[in-house]
């Protein structure tokens, strides 16, 4: 026999004992209060006998028809027992209410003996109520636990019915009846906190200490993991825990086992005894979402060109900017309309975005243009800019004449180790200074190249 089991056994014994002393004494002295401790001993020995019967269902291992274990079974006996409990101390009250309204008369006969079995009683809720709350703290046991607040508040009850019949000893009649009604609340209260805890429980409320312990745990793991869902339930002393982690989207089948295997550990190490289960997602890279929009953006008609394509965390969630270039004879609110459908068509392809922000641009129109070679000044400007910024001459240069101005085009080669960015950052000064110093250039288009 499990130890569980033998606490609960106990219980049993110790429950038929109660009530025999109980129920004896009160019909012999009439005492409406021992009466009402005997009914209450009654309802512990139905709790006694479901917690027996419990324990034994809910140490079952899992099986093909409750993959979760048996666990629950505790908490169904617990408010079974909560209902028992309510009944009893509604009878109570209203034998109480009978007696002190003077509806019926029973004089109530103190003797030597009786305070005796009182004492006994109370030596015995003592006992019980320590042993289940141990069993309980060990075990882990919702229906220990409860059986360890039951004989509490029996010990309660019987302390009140010991104070009530000496002071019906000292000439009060009426202490009996009202001791009987402050057992009656002692189990009034204690059967709807029983009730409401295993409700709790079965209707699968989040235990909420648990899971910030879990948030925690998982907060806590190196490297760090993406925490997506949590899940929590619980049952029998025992959590139950599912985990959604996202890894980086190019992360090896390894790794992310490597994530769940750690996010196992932690769990099992913050909350002992929890069944744990991990379910790793990729993390899609902000390269791979670009794409996705700009795929989705180009579907729509009209759109011409999509360029600066950005994704910013904000908050909780990711929003996507792009500027949209249209033709340049579309009316506002015609590119507006095309705006609103490129955002639609965006958080329909890429539904994990929070929101899209558009840039309306007009399509520049194609230009004519020729070659131009009567600049040999600005030819020669140009080249001394490009020998003052790289230290040697544009690798090609010319220009081409349109309706705005003139239109420069050169070539410069920067070392092959310098960084995509400081390659940037140098053509677009060359491009500055040129149109600062010859301000009849409409544009300049630099392209660089490595040195050979």
């Amino acid at each position: 026999m499990i130890p569980q089991r033998r606490t609960a056994l106990i219980s049993v014994l110790a429950a038929i004992a109660l009530i025999g002393l109980k129920l004896g004494t009160g019909i012999a002295t009439h005492s409406l209060g021992l009466l009402s401790e005997a009914a209450h001993s009654g309802t512990d020995l139905v709790a006694a006998l479901l917690t027996f019967f419990a324990v034994g269902v809910s140490a079952r291992p899992a099986d093909v028809g409750h993959q979760y274990g048996h666990g629950k079974a505790e908490h169904l006996s617990a408010l079974a027992e909560g209902a028992i409990l309510v009944i009893a101390s509604l009878v109570i009250v209203w034998r109480a209410i009978v007696r002190l309204s003077g509806g019926a008369h029973h004089h109530v006969n103190v003797t030597w003996w009786a305070l005796l079995v009182i004492g006994v009683v109370i030596a015995l809720d003592v006992a019980r109520t320590i042993a289940s709350w141990r069993a309980a703290r060990r075990y882990h046991s919702a229906a220990l636990s409860s059986n360890a607040l039951h004989f509490a508040s029996d010990l309660g009850g019987s302390l009140a019915v010991l104070v009530g019949l000496l002071l019906v000893r000292d000439g009060y009649p009426n202490a009996d009846s009202i001791a009987a009604l402050f057992v009656a609340c002692i189990v009034l209260a204690s059967a709807v906190r029983l009730m409401r805890s295993n409700v709790g429980v079965l209707m699968d409320l989040v235990p909420t200490d648990a899971e910030t312990a879990a948030r925690a745990a998982i907060a806590g793991i190196e490297p760090a993991v993406e925490l997506r869902r949590l899940r929590m339930r619980q049952a029998a002393g025992r959590v139950f825990a599912d985990v959604v982690i996202g890894v980086s989207y190019d992360a090896a089948v390894g790794q992310g086992h490597a994530a769940a295997s750690a996010v196992e550990r932690a769990l099992e190490s913050a909350l002992p005894e929890a069944d744990v289960v991990v379910h790793v997602e990729p993390m899609e890279s902000d390269a791979a979402v670009r794409e996705r929009a700009l795929a989705a953006a180009l579907g729509v008609p009209r759109v011409r060109e999509v360029h600066n394509v950005s994704v910013l965390a904000v908050g909780s969630g990711n929003e996507l900017s792009l500027h949209l270039k249209l033709p340049g004879d579309l009316l506002l609110d015609e590119a507006h309309q095309v705006a609103e459908q490129v955002e639609r068509a965006i958080l329909d392809a890429v539904p994990e975005l929070s929101a899209v922000q558009t840039h309306l641009e007009p399509l520049a129109e194609e230009t004519a243009g020729k070659p131009a070679d009567n600049v040999p000044a600005d030819r020669e400007t140009v080249a001394q800019i490009v020998r003052d910024a790289t230290g040697a001459d544009p690798e090609e240069l010319h220009f081409v004449r349109i309706d705005d101005g003139l239109v420069a085009y050169l070539t410069v080669r920067l070392g092959g180790a310098t960084a995509l960015a400081d390659a940037h950052a140098r053509a677009s000064e060359i491009e500055e200074t040129i149109r600062s110093r010859l301000p009849e250039i409409a544009d300049v288009i630099v392209h660089t190249e490595p040195l050979p």
